[in-house]
């Protein structure tokens, strides 16, 4: 197994709705903000080349929403998705598999693209099996009042018309080597992936812990719809994650890939910031 880190470019977001009830004179230390208070955020994918797949979990922002929407969100950088498969020798056909881990607009809008004279929409990756599950499905196709901003339907919907599809049922093994993690609390059923790499876990975060500022408990995204439970989950996660010397990657990150993490008297914390590429 061979792990790539896919940069997809940098977006911002209001600094209080990433921390929630914390105090800007807080967060403000690990992620600071500009002058209309927005912060800078990775939308880093991350890719797993096995034996017989190569499975891209999530795929960024996408390109096919308007300019209105896109300016709400300063889309900066010169990465994209394209550049980053090219740069470890892929393709977008390459894919055999797409694992959402959620289905909100940041992570999952390169799923779909418009067709040639942009009269409908057609599958970014043709030969790959799309991954959700039923719950999250649900969720996201029938959504909440809170939530339907960031469930947009022309993400999502086409990938269940193409045929392309498919459901995880239970968390626990998936394929060989990466077993699956259900999270509630910033969305139901999020979905996290947990990688046997060189002998380590890799855990790809998503938005259970968006980056190194997040690591204390009370510090949880405004965005979550049960944030009680995400604090819960959380702590839970952080205890094994120390406890069995895990690897975290961070999705929107902007400055660390990823971590070790360590006990500390204040609780589990970042440790030893690292790149996939250094172990």
């Amino acid at each position: 197994m061979q792990l790539y880190s896919i940069e997809t470019g940098y977006f911002k977001l209001d600094g209080g709705a990433m921390f929630g009830v914390v105090p800007k004179s807080l967060w403000n230390r690990t992620n600071p903000a500009d002058e209309n208070n927005l912060c800078t955020w990775a939308m880093r994918c991350l890719l797993i080349q096995t034996e017989d797949r190569l499975i891209l979990v999530d795929n960024g922002i996408g390109d096919k929403q308007d300019d209105k929407f896109l300016r709400h969100y300063y889309l900066h950088g010169e990465d994209t998705l394209e550049k980053s498969l090219a740069k470890h020798g892929f393709g977008k056909d390459d894919i055999t598999d797409v694992f959402l881990t959620h289905l909100h607009f940041d992570h999952c809008g390169g799923s779909v693209v418009w067709n040639r004279d942009r009269t409908g929409y057609e599958m970014n990756f043709k030969n790959a099996t799309y991954w959700s599950n039923e719950r999250h499905w649900q969720w996201a196709t029938v959504p909440n009042r809170r939530e339907q901003a960031s469930f947009l339907k022309e993400n999502i919907l086409p990938i269940q018309e193409s045929g392309q599809l498919k459901f995880i049922g239970d968390e626990g093994n998936w394929i060989p080597g990466i077993d699956i993690l259900f999270a509630n609390g910033h969305t139901d059923a999020q979905m996290i992936p947990k990688i046997q790499y060189k002998n380590k876990t890799i855990v790809f975060m998503a938005d259970l812990l968006p980056s190194v500022g997040h690591f204390p408990l009370p510090f949880v995204m405004g965005y979550d719809t049960r944030p009680l439970l995400t604090l819960d989950e959380k702590g839970k996660f952080l205890n094994e994650a120390a406890a069995n010397d895990y690897i975290l990657m961070f999705q929107h990150d902007s400055v660390n890939e990823c971590c070790s993490v360590v006990n500390t008297d204040k609780g589990v914390r970042a440790d030893r910031v690292l790149k996939l590429s250094d172990l």
